[in-house]
């Protein structure tokens, strides 16, 4: 990301009303990974950060305020195989279920963790320690 790039990203993302947002570069400087997580974004990774750039301090994560359900066997092969980047259909493959029956599963992990995202599924699961 050039300088300044990243205060123009998050004033167009704001504008659009995108929420939930995390940003892949190839390279960015400390004032623009600041821009973007100042600006409202959930996370930034750079490939490569300019030498000059000192790591941040790192952020405390609150803790959640409930404990999180027992998930099954199943939902955590589910889980496993979502949070590696499959699809519905190659999960069900890998596991020898429909693309239908991974959905539902999917529907089922959503409800017990509250939330409808499959990023923040994985992210909830990595964690509570679900997955490695």
């Amino acid at each position: 990301m050039a300088d300044g790039d990243g205060e123009a990203l998050v004033r167009n993302l704001r504008r659009r009303g995108a929420h939930r947002v995390v940003v892949l570069t190839r390279r960015a400087g400390r004032e623009e990974l600041t821009a973007l997580l100042t600006g409202g974004l959930r996370g930034a990774i750079a490939g490569m950060v300019e030498q000059t750039v000192a790591r941040p301090a790192p952020v405390a994560v609150p803790a959640p305020r409930r404990s999180l359900p027992e998930l099954t066997t199943r939902e955590i092969s589910v889980l496993e195989l979502v949070a590696g980047g499959r699809s519905n259909r190659l999960v069900g493959e890998a596991l020898g279920l429909s693309a239908l029956t991974v959905k539902s599963h999917l529907a089922r992990i959503s409800r017990k963790l509250g939330t409808g995202d499959r990023a923040e599924l994985v992210a909830i699961a990595f964690r509570a320690g679900l997955l490695d």
